[in-house]
């Protein structure tokens, strides 16, 4: 049994699953999704930071005296398809989803009994959207189901009042944060706990350590479940399970923790942007940089999207997660069950990043610039005359390749039209028997 102590909770071995999934994809839905403007911070920046751009939308567009708890009953949701978003999800090749399931601004998606009259089933939706997005990615995925969780909310009265006494007092926690968290490990058994928000108050506060130690020992799921980092000032990136660090963290190098990039298809936001133009959102190329960058590191790649207020998940979006998902159907060997390889990148050519596939024994190369001399010229891999072979994923043939020296080696890509490339961003090189 694990004691309340971070030295006997990290002793915790993280479940296998986690690090074979490799690529999940973050929800970050709420009444953020009304206002939809800037930033998902909305009520924050708006209210307590009074920014300009923030102010002069409300005044342009809602009539004086509207109050941040007036969006709660236009948050819809009257387009929400939890089988369609499932569909969306399996599509995108991701083995997991994490969903808000109470951002800062305190409304939780799930009819709380400790969040009377500002959650979906009370307000707005009238309806439970976690049970209804877990029971559909639960019947037709094999997608991992977690739930984010926000510790502290901005403008909670116990909170603030916390806060004035220097966190001596615990009315907040013990009344709200605490009783919610067990209440969305009983009710919906999530896989992933991704705490955030720690309102500058340290673990002790939160009883962190005595709520992961009923979750690893007696919840419901203390066999699979698993963890961040962000349970209280001081914890990101030293104690939990898997580390975050900070977002869109992505060190180009291997750590010896596991860890995950959680990042956001829009650059600018988490949640839905009305006010998104085109070039705010990361293309495809991108995201499969990332996706082959962070998993050569030993990291998760976690893929935000934002859906609107009614419910809908954007096109940009789905198109985003649809072509990750054709590129995974090709490369998806290099990916999903994989260990970081003894070198992470090409010394060599630039923009290639190695994974190691245990089981097979193959090296991956995954390149994302096809060369213009048709040749492909790799610094790392030490290969043996007349045992090692070269497949690039997707094309039947054999690759004619030719060693240079102790090691590193020149490999002759197949001519092909962009109609016969197997796929048309990054390409993966799978090499057996190279020392």
């Amino acid at each position: 049994r694990y004691e309340p102590t971070w030295s006997s909770l990290d002793a915790r071995p993280l479940p296998a699953w986690f690090d074979e999934a490799k690529f999940g994809v973050f929800i970050h839905w709420g009444v953020f999704s009304v206002p939809s403007f800037g930033s998902e911070w909305f009520w924050w920046y708006w209210q307590k930071e009074k920014r300009e751009p923030y102010v002069k939308f409300m005044e342009a567009n809602y009539p004086p005296g509207f109050s941040y708890e007036d969006f709660g009953p236009l948050f819809t949701a009257e387009f929400f398809d939890p089988n369609q978003w499932a569909d969306i999800l399996k599509a995108s090749g991701a083995k997991y989803v994490v969903l808000t399931s109470k951002h800062h601004e305190g409304f939780t998606l799930w009819g709380s009994k400790y969040s009377w009259n500002w959650n979906a089933v009370d307000v707005g939706p009238k309806r439970d959207l976690v049970a209804e997005l877990a029971a559909s990615v639960r019947n037709r995925t094999d997608l991992h189901f977690g739930l984010y969780h926000s510790l502290f909310e901005w403008f909670n009265r116990l909170f603030l009042e916390d806060a004035n006494n220097g966190f001596k007092t615990r009315k907040f926690p013990t009344s709200k944060s605490l009783p919610e968290l067990y209440e969305i490990v009983t009710k919906y058994q999530p896989e992933i706990i991704w705490s955030d928000g720690d309102g500058n108050a340290p673990d002790t506060y939160w009883n962190s350590t005595g709520f992961l130690a009923w979750l690893y020992n007696d919840s419901p799921v203390r066999d699979t479940v698993v963890t961040n980092d962000r349970w209280g000032v001081g914890s990101i990136c030293t104690h939990g399970g898997f580390y975050t660090c900070s977002d869109r963290y992505n060190p180009g190098h291997l750590l010896p923790h596991k860890w995950e990039n959680c990042m956001t298809i829009d650059r600018s936001s988490w949640g839905y942007r009305r006010d998104a133009r085109l070039g705010d959102y990361l293309p495809i190329e991108d995201l499969v940089k990332q996706l082959a960058e962070t998993v050569s590191c030993g990291g998760n790649l976690l893929m935000n999207i934002g859906p609107t207020h009614d419910g809908r998940i954007a096109v940009v979006f789905e198109e985003r997660l649809r072509q990750v998902g054709a590129w995974l159907k090709v490369n998806g060997e290099a990916i999903y069950g994989t260990k970081p390889w003894r070198a992470q990148n090409d010394t060599v050519t630039p923009g290639v990043w190695y994974t190691f596939s245990p089981k097979e024994g193959k090296l991956n190369a995954i390149f994302l610039n096809w060369p213009v001399s048709g040749t492909l010229e790799l610094g790392e891999p030490q290969a043996k005359l007349g045992e090692t072979q070269v497949k690039l994923a997707g094309y039947k043939e054999l690759l004619k390749w030719v060693a240079l020296g102790e090691k590193g080696m020149v490999i002759a890509l197949p001519q092909l039209t962009p109609q016969q490339l197997p796929c048309q961003w990054g390409w993966t090189l799978q090499l057996t028997d190279v020392n």
